[in-house]
């Protein structure tokens, strides 16, 4: 399966305008933002866990990468509720569940194989966060306020997604939930909504994909 798999393209994902897919576990449904590979798969996916559903335990051998978009995310760890930022390095393994629903955006096989870096920490709150950085990629919340001009210069590639609130890159409107992937090389502007928005940003991590 291939997915938005041309890291050389621009590519928007709109919350909205994507079907959920259902996936090998009963209550479990998924929008693919991009993907390549089947089960086992480079991915980045939003994925909606009914109430009482799980995942079988596996192991992550590309490592993972998960935040919390609503209700509360579990496994043997713990529990996770809206706004946890998770990152499982490769070879964890673990078995997710929801007793009472959640929603995730999750990043899986895209690590540095000798990344053993475990993050838990929370996003909610106001402030700004560095959320990971080593010598291949960023991971940042970022606030822009109404009307702010921001330059998203990536020269190696660029990933942001809606937290909430909304913004304008390149005469297309990105609102709470969608994705935007920038290849590496652009150079762009997003112009801030009316209300401002909260961002999760990944970049530096795409140079070696094209």
């Amino acid at each position: 399966m291939r997915i938005n798999a041309d890291f050389t393209k621009r590519v928007a994902v709109h919350f909205d305008e994507v079907d959920w897919v259902a996936s090998p576990a009963a209550g479990v449904e998924r929008k693919m933002l991009d993907r390549i590979g089947d089960e086992v798969a480079r991915a980045t996916t939003i994925v909606r866990f009914a109430p009482g559903s799980a995942f079988a335990a596996h192991t992550h051998d590309g490592g993972e990468e998960y935040l919390v978009l609503d209700g509360v995310f579990q496994d043997e760890t713990g529990d996770f509720p809206v706004g946890s930022y998770v990152r499982n390095p490769p070879t964890s393994s673990h078995t997710p569940s929801a007793a009472d629903g959640a929603t995730i955006l999750v990043k899986l096989h895209q690590f540095d194989p000798q990344d053993r870096t475990e993050v838990r920490r929370s996003i909610n709150g106001d402030g700004e966060l560095q959320l990971f950085n080593d010598a291949r990629e960023d991971v940042r919340i970022q606030n822009w306020m109404a009307g702010e001009v921001v330059e998203l210069d990536a020269p190696h590639g660029l990933e942001v997604f809606v937290v909430n609130g909304g913004f304008t890159e390149n005469g297309e409107e990105f609102r709470t939930w969608d994705w935007l992937r920038l290849p590496p090389g652009t150079r762009s502007q997003a112009l801030a909504g009316e209300a401002g928005v909260r961002v999760w940003t990944k970049s530096g991590h795409l140079g070696d994909m094209i």
